[in-house]
């Protein structure tokens, strides 16, 4: 498998692990609900049913930016090859390795460090349209492009 291949998959199955993880306690949201509905009544029943539909409501709005996230990876075509900072290319610089993707993190491959980062953070602003031997600076540090896929 190819590295572009594997760092894609790779972010797509961390993507997916949280995307479990969120509707697991979706899940157990929903069952503490229909249980609170049959416990007893009154100001205490209340408030918690209060507070498992604001918990509902905030996992909801991650399960959705989640969606969003894995809508992003569906568009890399990992069988491309990038001549500039673009969704999916990776980048080689003298100060780290990067693939322009999702915000995933560190990722080591063969004890080689890439970073997953999405198009829309600092770094990944800086890096879009950027070719080989293009100077970057960032957080007070200069580097250049070395290579791009």
């Amino acid at each position: 498998m190819s590295l572009k291949k594997t760092l894609h998959k790779l972010c797509l199955d961390s993507v997916n692990e949280r995307q479990a993880n969120i509707q697991k306690n979706f899940s157990s949201i929903q069952e503490a609900m229909l249980s609170e509905t049959k416990s007893s009544a009154g100001d205490k029943h209340e408030t918690g049913r209060a507070m498992l539909q604001l918990e509902r409501e905030k996992l909801g709005n991650q399960l959705a930016e989640i969606q969003k996230v894995k809508e992003i990876l569906l568009k890399i075509d990992a069988t491309s090859i990038a001549k500039q900072g673009c969704l999916g290319s990776i980048v080689y610089t003298t100060q780290a390795n990067y693939f322009i993707a999702v915000s995933v993190g560190e990722i080591t491959i063969k004890n080689e460090k890439f970073y997953a980062i999405a198009t829309n953070t600092p770094i990944g602003k800086l890096l879009l349209g950027k070719k080989v031997g293009d100077p970057i600076s960032f957080r007070n540090q200069s580097f250049v492009i070395k290579d791009i896929f």
